[in-house]
């Protein structure tokens, strides 16, 4: 889950827990609203905790490459006649 989805979550969370004050059969409108708030702020947790884990693999390893300065490769394309 997303830090986008996370803050999607957290506000259905609070709109239903907080602004809405209908009362249903079988369930209670409200607790479904802190249950979303609570799940969209875990998620929003576990996305920052490993947020430079998702770039994708080789990414780090490259970026320290670029760092250090290693020199670039020059590519020579010749048109085969």
């Amino acid at each position: 889950m997303g830090l986008g989805v996370s803050l999607i979550l957290i506000a259905v969370g609070a709109i239903l827990a907080f602004a809405v004050h209908h009362h249903a059969n079988g369930f209670d409108i409200n607790t479904v609203g802190y249950i979303l708030l609570i799940v969209g702020l875990i998620g929003g947790l576990l996305s920052m905790v490993f947020w430079s884990s998702w770039a994708g693999p080789g990414y780090l390893s490259r970026r320290r490459s670029y760092i250090r300065g290693a020199p670039r490769q020059t590519i020579i394309e010749e048109d085969i006649v």
